[in-house]
């Protein structure tokens, strides 16, 4: 049975967010609001909490998962970035985009692309998301809460709590968050291409 965590959503409880984190590192799966949606998140090496959301999600192999970052300090740690890149994505972040990068070694093999060996990050304007990962120290494993047969993300954490309160250990209520999960720009190639428009704005990534 799921935990339910109120936490406010511009001031967050350190002490809720410490106890967040908490079961996060004990190898929780945890229901989290953020900039666009709410989202699923876990301990990036945990790779029993990644397979219970690929199940919950019905996922398949091929499926880009999301490296929530708290700022731009980490990414070179996941991801290839020219300079270039680096300033595109510094420009617009934090903000509702999930850029595809080109993974490095450090990141684990279960985490990328299989065949194009990238992954997504992204850093959310959400309080009660960066207040996790700060706390946490690392990024949080990450996949928007679509579930199988829905084409937009949960929005209600009630209605996370009803679907979802066997096979979460928490959800956070942190109000209101959207409907429309990340703008998804794709930076491996020569250009930025848009692969999915959601929440942010695309035009600056289109020419």
């Amino acid at each position: 049975m799921a935990q339910f965590f109120s936490i406010h959503p511009e001031n967050p409880q350190a002490r809720l967010i410490s106890q967040s984190v908490d079961i996060v590192r004990r190898g929780g799966l945890i229901a989290y609001p953020t900039d666009s949606a709410y989202a699923l998140g876990c301990h990036i090496g945990d790779k029993l909490a990644l397979d219970r959301i690929r199940a919950i999600r019905q996922l398949d192999k091929d499926h880009n998962f999301t490296l929530m970052c708290r700022d731009l300090s980490e990414l070179a740690n996941y991801a290839k970035v020219d300079n270039a890149v680096f300033r595109l994505i510094k420009s617009h972040t934090p903000g509702a985009y999930t850029f595809i990068l080109p993974a490095t070694s450090e990141v684990p093999r279960r985490l990328m692309h299989p065949k194009r060996k990238t992954l997504g990050l992204r850093v959310p304007n959400n309080p009660i998301a960066l207040a996790l990962m700060d706390a946490l120290g690392e990024p949080l494993m990450s996949s928007s809460l679509i579930l199988p047969g829905d084409t937009v993300p949960l929005t209600d954490p009630y209605d996370i709590r009803e679907s979802l309160e066997h096979q979460l250990e928490l959800v956070i209520d942190g109000g209101y968050c959207g409907m429309e999960p990340t703008t998804v720009v794709d930076l491996t190639g020569d250009e930025p291409v848009v692969t999915r428009v959601g929440c942010g704005d695309p035009s600056p990534f289109t020419f």
